[in-house]
């Protein structure tokens, strides 16, 4: 019976190690899922902590560069094939939706995270004000 416990325990044990290990995966993978569905700077945790709010001075198409002025200065992001563009429309009390480069106009508000895996100056993802 001893043996039989033993077993059991560490299948029980092992079990919890995975739920645990989940958990704190699900919690991170939750956040980016509805991101979008955020307004601007209304991210819990994440607006202005570790996004840029600003306003778009300008963009380079060509390069995929973005230049935003915010209170802590200009700064220039590269945008990347995998960088996420949403249209905060919420102002207009509509849901948000996908967007793309040319929703990125001069004299919008923008959020940006930047993509720390990449290097500080990539986006993340962009969340734009029509």
């Amino acid at each position: 019976f001893e043996r039989e416990g033993t077993a059991m325990l560490k299948y029980w044990l092992a079990r919890v190690i995975v739920v645990v290990a989940l958990a704190g995966v699900s919690g991170a993978f939750g956040q980016e899922a509805t991101e979008m569905y955020i307004p601007i700077g209304q991210s819990p945790g994440v607006s202005s902590k570790s996004t840029l709010l600003g306003t778009i001075e300008s963009v380079d198409p060509g390069k995929r560069t973005l230049t935003v002025s915010g209170p802590a200065g200009t700064r220039k992001f590269q945008i990347a094939e995998r960088t996420l563009i949403w249209i905060d429309r919420s102002a207009q009390k509509q849901r948000n939706q996908t967007g793309t480069l040319a929703d990125l106009q001069p004299g919008r508000k923008v959020e940006i995270k930047p993509d720390e895996g990449a290097g500080q100056a990539v986006a993340k993802w962009i969340k734009v004000q029509l």
